[in-house]
């Protein structure tokens, strides 16, 4: 009888194979009722795609994707679960009530799922295929295809595959990063280690990254296309559209013919990013298009003011004015040190400083640069002139007749020839340099109007030279500089006052090699003072508007505050145009350099970073409710968390820090200030700021020093996660033990580090009334008494620094619609 009943089974499960492998559905949509079984397939009402179960290669695993359906060589360019296969032959893709698409085998075990969730059992959802391949979960009730209205959309989650329409790029308001990553290898379409999106910061770019190393970058988008790259120039096939706005930075094409199949493909071979099209007569792929295209593409494959020529012999080039750092090993095709000035330049000093135009450049690196939209080119051409740090200037914009400035600090990284590039003006010698003036000061009518402006102002500057030199010489001789009134009304404010030339002996008149970092404020330099005493020297850029705005705000505050774990402001420097602050030197420097290091975050093992995390949070605590007046940091962050000789945290950079009077606990500004990541979402997005927003930067900087990794970083393959949206899905999986880094298994105490995660995302709720003051957190880390629960936080993130270090002033502007200024914010 067993012997029956098991040949009995056997027979049912292969009529019901060979069931499945009859039936198609018809249909676009999956319902509730009517599961996708492996066998079965969805298909699109233009017929152009299908969903279903397939198995690359010679592998032996079971996926679920989508393919263009009428193109014989089945090329799938979507997985479902493309880290999560099935070997089961029974599994089925169906749709909860709850509007969630799960995978299930044939045990009714969950294998993958979309983890979207409906409003209920109440409202009726459906899956379908698009005709443009996006699969969706939407309202059966709702066929407008609106992508706002779609409760989840595969094009948010691209695999390897760029489709038409489809976007690449980031959602900056939800933090959502479309990215491409590569197949593993032919058989398997799990994640690889190529990637390539839309790298965020002041001028975003299109990136190809090797697990985390730069291999391609595009160049910026200049209003028409990229400058490095040819595919973006106008063609018959297709077009590009480049979108950047405060909600928003993306780029995606359409095809000019829609009968046309062209698509983008990230893989791991010699060629990694490639575009296809599809060739009906010789029933073909051919390729249009391959990143790299040349040695040239590959990311500073020449070094420092390098130009890559890939008609040359040599290929890399030291621009004109340049020469090898190394003629040794520039001679053995070793370029990686790239090349330095040929002659020395003196910085603002006309007739020994200027600018060498450069035709058809892919623009340098983006990294370390500033942009404004609506400055002319001369205009960009003095706000370099006038800053000691920039390296070369640009139009930002070349549509038309050139618009808009992009300025470049350091080293010029990235450089080549390129048939889509621009004119770069590169900072050098005069001898070296041809000094363009693109205003044409030539002209009569305005040399005239420029005497006539300087000579009516003669009069007042004389006036005004008097009652300024005795101002100096009164702070001189007392040794101070006093500031009357600050914005609460308090006087008599003061520092002690250092010499310009006492600096220059400590810094060896800021020698490079004493150089600790630079923010969008101008850079920081390590000095030694005559009696041996080690310091850190702030030196406001001469030409940092706004600067100067954040430098007064600074030396204001660190005169009144005092405490073990804020940084000690020892004194500042007024003396002409410069304007510099000097600290008590951190010899470990900041808290990011060791948490976000793979090597030295072993240094810092558990019981040492929860101490830094009780510090800082009663640091906090002092500002807001104990200091003169109440302190709003508003730019707290790794980078701005400086370690002492015992690794005692301090908080540093009061530039950016908001005081309130009395017992004000918010307010309302215009201009936002910050580092998105760790800004609340009602200051991003409203303005609105509190002592509420120090505890949401807190709440992120709690989990990064846990977890050891960045909040912007994708933390798991399987998802697009930020560092938050991980710890919240591990909470709610009950496994946040899983956040904490590795470096910390050792010794690290379990109970005290999930407590620390809970009090973490509790910090990071969405509404302020939600999240505890730094009282309750002081409180919360120090006791063992139960907490509650958190609720669903906020998740937004963006990865550049607004405002952070006043770059800009008046109508300077980073983009084309938000009305931010993007800063450099580097750790010191």
């Amino acid at each position: 009888m067993a012997f029956l009943h098991a040949n009995k089974v056997l027979f049912q499960n292969l009529l019901l194979l060979f069931f499945f492998s009859l039936v198609s559905y018809a249909t676009d949509t999956i319902i509730q009722s009517q599961p996708l079984s492996d066998g079965t397939t969805l298909v699109s009402k233009n017929g152009t795609f299908e969903l279903g179960f397939f198995t690359p290669g010679s592998s032996t695993n079971r996926y679920v994707g989508i393919w263009f359906k009428n193109i014989p060589t089945r090329n799938v360019v979507w997985v479902f679960n493309r880290n999560n296969p099935t070997k089961d032959k029974f599994s089925t893709l169906s749709l909860t009530k709850g509007g969630n698409l799960v995978l299930l085998n044939q045990n009714r075990s969950l294998i993958w799922s979309t983890n979207t969730t409906g409003s209920g059992s109440g409202s009726n959802h459906v899956v379908q295929l698009l005709d443009n391949g996006n699969l969706v979960i939407r309202d059966e009730n709702d066929d407008s295809n609106n992508e706002e209205s779609f409760l989840w959309q595969s094009f948010d989650h691209p695999c390897d595959t760029l489709l038409q329409g489809m976007k690449l790029g980031w959602n900056l308001k939800t933090g959502l990063n479309r990215f491409l990553t590569a197949w593993k290898n032919w058989d398997d379409p799990s994640s690889g280690d190529l990637t390539s999106g839309i790298k965020l910061g002041i001028n975003p770019e299109l990136v190809i990254m090797k697990g985390s190393v730069e291999y391609y970058r595009s160049g910026p988008w200049n209003g028409i296309f990229s400058s490095g790259v040819f595919g973006f120039s106008p063609n018959p096939l297709f077009y590009y559209k480049y979108v950047q706005n405060e909600d928003e930075v993306y780029v995606r094409y359409t095809l000019k013919n829609s009968s046309v199949v062209s698509i983008i493909v990230l893989n791991q071979t010699l060629y990694v990013r490639q575009r296809i099209t599809w060739i009906p007569h010789t029933r073909t792929w051919s390729v249009y298009q391959s990143l790299p295209q040349d040695s040239c593409d590959v990311y500073n494959v020449c070094g420092a003011y390098g130009n890559c020529m890939i008609n040359a012999s040599p290929v890399c080039q030291c621009l004109e004015g340049f020469k090898p750092k190394s003629l040794q090993e520039w001679d053995q095709m070793d370029w990686t040190r790239g090349c330095v000035h040929r002659e020395p330049w003196s910085c603002g000093v006309r007739n020994k400083d200027g600018f060498k135009r450069f035709d058809g450049m892919k623009m340098p690196d983006t990294t370390h640069s500033w942009i404004n939209t609506s400055m002319t080119l001369e205009d960009c051409r003095v706000k370099c002139f006038e800053n000691c740090s920039c390296t070369a200037y640009a139009n930002l914009d070349t549509s038309g007749e050139g618009s808009g400035c992009s300025i470049w600090f350091g080293d010029l990284l990235d450089m080549r020839i390129s048939d889509s590039g621009q004119d770069l003006y590169v900072r050098m010698a005069t001898s070296d340099a041809i000094i363009y003036n693109d205003a044409k000061h030539k002209n009569s009518k305005k040399v005239v109007l420029m005497v006539a402006i300087i000579v009516s102002s003669a009069v007042l500057m004389l006036l005004t030279f008097c009652y300024i030199y005795m101002t100096k010489v009164k702070n001189e001789e007392n040794g101070i500089w006093t500031e009357e009134k600050d914005d609460g009304g308090e006087e008599n404010m003061e520092l002690p006052f250092f010499d310009l030339v006492t600096i220059i002996n400590a810094t060896d008149n800021f020698s490079y090699k004493n150089k600790l970092g630079e923010g969008g404020f101008g850079p920081v330099y390590k000095g030694t003072m005559l009696d041996g005493q080690e310091i850190a020297v702030k030196r406001l850029s001469r030409s940092s508007g706004q600067g100067l705005k954040e430098f007064k705000n600074e030396v204001i505050l660190c005169a009144k505050l005092q405490h073990r774990n804020l940084v000690k402001v020892l004194g500042c420097c007024i003396e002409g145009e410069e304007k510099m602050l000097l600290y008590e030197y951190m010899p470990n420097k900041s808290l990011d350099s060791f948490i976000f290091d793979s090597t030295r975050s072993k240094l810092l093992d558990w019981p040492m970073r929860f101490n830094i995390l009780c510090a800082i949070a009663r640091a906090l605590l002092y500002l807001h409710q104990d200091s003169r007046l109440r302190i709003i940091h508003r730019d707290l962050k790794a980078s701005n968390i400086l370690l002492d000789n015992n690794m005692n945290p301090k908080i540093s950079d009061f530039g950016l820090a908001k005081m309130c009077g009395g017992d004000q606990v918010e307010g309302n500004t215009n201009r936002i200030v910050g580092t998105y990541g760790y800004m609340a979402p009602e200051y991003a997005i409203d303005g609105l700021f509190s002592i509420k927003s120090d505890v949401f930067s807190f709440g992120v900087l709690l989990l990064e020093i846990v977890g050891g990794k960045k909040n912007r970083t994708i933390t798991d393959e399987g998802h697009c996660d930020n560092l938050i949206g991980y710890a919240w899905r591990l909470w709610k999986e009950g496994i946040p033990e899983q956040l904490i880094a590795p470096s910390l298994m050792d010794s690290c105490n379990i109970f005290e580090a999930v407590r620390c995660i809970q009090v973490g995302l509790l910090c990071l709720q969405h509404h302020p009334d939600d999240r505890p003051n730094m009282t309750s957190v002081v409180v919360m880390l120090s006791s063992e008494n139960v907490l509650s629960q958190p609720k669903v936080p906020s998740f937004l993130i963006k990865n550049i620094s607004i405002e952070g270090g006043g770059q800009s002033s008046g109508s300077q502007k980073s983009c084309s619609i938000n009305e931010v200024t993007v800063s450099l914010l580097n750790a010191r």
